[in-house]
């Protein structure tokens, strides 16, 4: 299997001297909830250092309240009403969906050992409360009625949702358990004992005709035709936050580039932005941290 490379990154778009205002690229972001407001906030921190313009948009009301406190440190994204979701979509190179969705409305306590072993159940058995019905029909609406678009799909949309929604040409973002709970899969189970887990992630890519970016400490990228390994990264990047930075870098890639190098492109990136930290810091770094080092790493690796 190929290892992705620094090299790679030169074949990424980069911006015209003569270009202006959105000609490098628009993205909308969807996603946050009364509980989880916070993961889009990274996505979009992350995506709006790569592109032009960043419209961020919310099912959940009261985020309205967060994102006018948030313009006053962070103004580079455009606060779009939820009613007017569908145009932004239209008028975007492509979308991030997931990030701080939620699940089930009991993810707003914290739970015991017993909970959580049943949460993880019930979400492996596609069985939701209120919130998590809320997500998935979003989601399908949402992915059924723009399958020309860019999409990346990750978090809250990612485990509410069935495979046969994903568009054609989609980035999908699971760590080793969503990939088995989106594709139906055991990843261990004996019929796989012998193929390798690379094997099995590009089958479901060609069956399902999108990219397929498995989170690890070695992360893999399948498509229909490539697959790769991407290493790098540290223990720093267990920290909450650092996929949603993931994905807004993700999205941001993708609005001018090819889906395949845009997910190996990410996640190089993010995972040499940890690197970097922890030359400094050692793992003592947050998902903030990891945002504000990807303009430099990006910088350095692509000029």
């Amino acid at each position: 299997m190929e290892i992705f490379d620094a090299g790679k990154l030169r074949k990424l778009f980069r911006p015209d001297w003569n270009s202006s205002n959105e000609d490098n690229g628009s993205v909308v972001i969807i996603g946050g909830s009364s509980l989880f407001h916070g993961a889009p906030i990274l996505a979009l921190k992350a995506a709006s250092r790569i592109v032009d313009m960043v419209f961020f948009t919310s099912p959940e009301p009261s985020l309205s309240a967060v994102v006018s406190m948030l313009k006053a440190g962070l103004s580079s994204f455009i606060w779009a009403p939820w009613e007017e979701v569908d145009a932004y979509i239209e008028k975007s190179d492509a979308v991030l969906i997931g990030p701080g969705m939620m699940r089930f409305a009991h993810e707003s306590r914290i739970m015991n050992f017993d909970e959580s072993l049943k949460l993880a159940y019930e979400l492996r058995e596609k069985k939701y409360d209120i919130e998590g019905q809320k997500t998935r029909e979003i989601t399908k609406r949402l992915l059924l009625k723009f399958p020309h678009k860019k999409w990346v799909i990750d978090a809250g949309s990612l485990q509410t949702m069935e495979a046969d929604w994903i568009p054609d040409k989609a980035i999908v973002t699971p760590n080793e358990k969503e990939l088995e709970m989106l594709f139906g899969i055991k990843i261990f189970d004996s019929r796989f004992k012998n193929q390798e887990l690379s094997k099995v992630v590009q089958e479901k890519a060609k069956e399902h005709k999108c990219i397929i970016m498995v989170k690890g400490t070695e992360t893999m990228v399948a498509s229909l035709e490539e697959k790769a390994i991407i290493r790098g990264g540290n223990p720093g990047l267990t920290k909450g936050g650092s996929g949603d930075v993931l994905a807004g870098l993700t999205v941001a890639i993708l609005a001018k580039n090819d889906p395949f190098l845009a997910a190996c492109s990410a996640s190089y990136i993010v995972k040499a932005a940890a690197d970097e930290l922890y030359t400094k810091v050692g793992t003592n770094y947050n998902s903030n941290d990891l945002a504000d080092t990807i303009p430099q790493i990006h910088h350095n690796l692509t000029k």
